[in-house]
């Protein structure tokens, strides 16, 4: 890809979108206090950053991100504007940076938070899984390494690995399998550098916006007789083989197979 196609699409992550909101409110921001300081007022810090804040989720909703946007645009300047007045070492606030890189890693990139699925979630997984020979499953964004880690242990004669983008719950989920023995094997990666081909089945409980360039690179690289199974979140215009409802209702399995 050229550097002109990485930066259009840097250009339109949302979060990246968000931060250009707080930067194009700025200069708003300095035009309204000056009004304020023209009109006889004496604008403090707190009203500049509410002023902030009301253009940069103005501008979010002209930009049309999600609405949840709207709100940590609108509240950031007032949070910085508190963290300042708390006189805080420098040094927290690098610790907490850097905890949080390695937890979330490039969420900013691929809109995937943590999402964990939970055990509910791992016997329904297990149970679509084909009996009587040796699986080769893999979890894409396998966080702490549960559901890998259950796979492996119901299935002692299947292959199941889990991939995760993110050092810290990679490591977490590495140090688990090490403890307890398993055969479950983690990979510190991105799954979209994968050959889905080499697996049977594929999980992934990812977000609604991942889901799209998800089943495009099922649909080229899954084998027939494979499956693809997501936790939640369903691709648009392409209407699963089997939807799963769990015991609770509030959560669903789709699965497509090819």
């Amino acid at each position: 890809m050229s550097a002109a196609g990485r930066l259009g699409r840097l250009g339109r992550l949302p979060s990246v979108r968000a931060l250009l909101c707080q930067a194009a409110a700025f200069p708003l921001t300095l035009a309204g206090v000056y009004l304020l300081a023209r009109a006889g007022a004496q604008p403090s810090y707190l009203v500049a950053a509410i002023l902030q804040g009301v253009f940069a989720a103005w501008l979010a909703w002209r930009w049309r991100l999600a609405p949840w946007w709207f709100a940590i645009g609108g509240l950031f300047p007032l949070a910085l504007l508190g963290a300042s007045t708390l006189d805080l070492p420098p040094g927290l606030f690098l610790g907490v940076f850097l905890f949080m890189l390695v937890l979330y890693w490039s969420t900013f990139r691929t809109q995937v938070p943590y999402y964990p699925s939970g055990k509910t979630a791992w016997t329904v997984v297990a149970a679509q899984l084909q009996q009587g020979r040796p699986v080769r499953v893999i979890d894409i964004g396998s966080g702490l390494g549960g559901l890998v880690l259950d796979l492996a242990r119901r299935r002692p004669e299947a292959q199941v690995t889990g991939i995760e983008l993110a050092p810290l719950p990679w490591l977490a989920s590495w140090l688990r399998a090490r403890a307890t023995g398993s055969r479950a094997r983690f990979i510190l990666g991105d799954y979209e550098k994968l050959d889905f081909g080499s697996f049977d089945a594929v999980f992934a409980y990812l977000s609604p916006a991942a889901m799209s360039a998800l089943w495009q690179k099922a649909r080229r690289e899954m084998r027939p007789g494979s499956m693809l199974m997501s936790y939640e979140f369903g691709v648009e215009g392409q209407p699963p083989a089997l939807s799963l409802c769990l015991h609770d209702g509030s959560r669903t399995l789709y699965i497509w197979h090819f």
